[in-house]
């Protein structure tokens, strides 16, 4: 039991980070930040929805959403927003099952199989929630990488050459946290199951025979009149 509640208390935590990490990576303006730090007096980022220029000196930073989602954009940017935001929603829900499937929370306190099938459903989506946000976080800084060495192999300079930035960063940190949590969830809670069905059955068997008990119990104690006028009543019924 205290090996189930460690692992469950683990991916809870894994669980919990990983969600936060690709929630603040989605809605964060830093997937890409100028590379040439030392000729530049602001500190320019691009995110998936809007990009924004600080200021050095006085730390004033000013922000310009892209002009629409429906409007043109790049392949990478787009696909990009889809992978995170599935990624966010697995995760989220992922994590809501898991609190219900914790044993810690009273809810369905009799129930320890479907519990524990709960905590089962929660690793799946984990692990689901991070194939999209590895995806995206991997190929968007890939994609960047190899475009900014395409450049300089090509001695192409435009000015502005951007490098992988923190909300990068935090969307790999998010994906790998969710396989762990969801690995940790499916492979190894997966060990308890049959001692859970074990015990229900065991507590099913336990009860049925205190009914049979009491039964047995019950025809014993019946008094002699009325066992001999039960007798009687099945020979006349078969005459």
């Amino acid at each position: 039991a205290g090996m189930k509640f460690f692992l469950q208390y683990l991916g809870f935590f894994f669980a919990f980070f990983s969600a936060a990490f690709l929630i603040i990576s989605t809605w964060t303006d830093c997937w890409m930040v100028n590379a040439d730090d030392s000729l530049e007096v602001s500190t320019k980022c691009r995110g998936l929805w809007w990009e924004c220029v600080t200021n050095v000196f006085d730390g004033i930073q000013t922000c310009d959403e892209y002009d629409s989602i429906y409007a043109e954009h790049s392949v990478k940017l787009v696909l990009t927003r889809a992978m995170m935001i599935t990624a966010d929603l697995l995760s989220g829900f992922g994590f809501l099952f898991l609190v219900l499937g914790l044993d810690c929370v009273k809810f369905l306190p009799d129930e320890p199989l479907i519990k524990l099938r709960i905590c089962l459903v929660s690793g799946v989506m984990l692990l689901l929630a991070g194939l999209p946000g590895i995806t995206g976080s991997v190929w968007y800084a890939v994609d960047v990488y190899v475009e900014r060495s395409s450049l300089l192999f090509h001695n192409v300079f435009l000015g502005i050459q951007y490098k992988f930035g923190w909300s990068c960063w935090l969307g790999m940190a998010g994906s790998l946290g969710c396989f762990l949590s969801g690995s940790l969830l499916t492979c190894c809670m997966y060990l308890f199951r049959e001692t859970s069905s074990g015990r229900f059955h065991s507590a099913y068997s336990l009860r049925k025979g205190y009914s049979s008990a009491a039964t047995v119990v019950t025809n014993v104690h019946l008094p002699s009149s009325q066992t001999a006028t039960s007798k009687m009543y099945a020979v006349d019924t078969r005459v």
